[in-house]
């Protein structure tokens, strides 16, 4: 395979996958527990995941490592399985995709607010970042996704500790926006144009949205960003807003629904386009179509 960067300048959009931790709640994850334990305790159930979202056409498929930063593991004692289940998780893809696919590092918030708000420091966030991004480069994947930020401090730090360990390995960044009176805002207060900014000042390869938002509001913030800058964009949505149904989260936005956006987020200019909660290796399969025949 080509380098990821180099396949981005083609004009084809790439497809990434969907939802992670929506899918193994369904496949036996437990109300509260961190899905990043089932790459030591059931690496077969990420496996078939990953094989699924490849047969769906997904060229960038994720490593289970969401919540896999040492500060976010300790909220569950698991800090000091960093190393593991980092190392695991990216194992786990490689056996399921070979070469066929782009392996993506998953890394999002940390769940601790940087002072002055919070407790923890830069250098403390520095250093958690630095042991989760280190053996995800290490192990070998071919982006790090740095997803679902709110502070575009965190974010900020988080790219700088990807670039300080490697210069090659490209590094994505997507923000969750809230819709409000004023335009889209994080539920940190920053703005399309501060997260733009920010981000293509701290080095990151790829920007874009994931999260928070069903796939309408989503090309909104697409169209906004792409006015902003000439960045390569990802956008991944959730399956819209789930409401309570029988004691169940459940997404109204079909792959029929989500689909029919696509070739609008393609004439924005959006690059990557994959799913976040709710969609599934069905709504993948769908946007594939609709990407084949958007280009023949």
């Amino acid at each position: 395979m080509i380098a990821l960067l180099d396949r981005i300048k083609q004009p084809r959009v790439i497809l990434a996958d969907g939802a992670m931790g929506t899918i193994l709640m369904q496949r036996g994850l437990k109300q509260g527990e961190p899905p990043e334990k089932m790459n030591l305790e059931k690496p077969e159930i990420l496996e078939e995941v990953a094989r699924e979202y490849l047969d769906a056409g997904a060229e960038i498929i994720q490593t289970n490592t969401f919540g896999a930063s040492p500060l976010k593991l300790a909220f569950f004692g698991l800090s000091d399985k960093t190393e593991e289940i980092n190392k695991r998780a990216v194992q786990i893809v490689k056996k399921a995709v070979g070469n066929r696919a782009y392996v993506s590092g998953s890394c999002g918030p940390s769940g601790k607010l940087l002072q002055p708000y919070g407790d923890v420091s830069e250098n403390e966030m520095i250093d958690s970042f630095q042991r989760q991004l280190k053996i995800l480069i290490d192990e070998g994947v071919d982006i790090i996704c740095i997803e679902t930020m709110t502070d575009l401090r965190e974010a900020v730090l988080a790219v700088c500790t990807a670039k300080s360990i490697s210069q090659s390995v490209p590094v994505c960044v997507s923000m969750t926006f809230d819709s409000t009176p004023r335009g889209f805002f994080t539920i940190m207060g920053v703005s399309i144009e501060q997260a733009v900014k920010g981000l293509t000042e701290a080095g990151a390869d790829i920007i874009g949205t994931n999260c928070g938002n069903g796939i309408e509001k989503m090309v909104s913030i697409a169209r906004e960003m792409r006015k902003l800058n000439s960045i390569p964009l990802i956008v991944q949505s959730n399956a819209g807003i789930p409401a309570l149904k029988d004691g169940k989260l459940v997404y109204p936005e079909s792959p029929e629904y989500m689909a029919k956006w696509i070739p609008e987020l393609i004439n924005i200019g959006v690059k990557i386009i994959g799913g976040c909660c709710g969609t599934t290796p069905a709504h993948i399969t769908l946007f594939r179509k609709i990407v084949y025949e958007y280009y023949n």
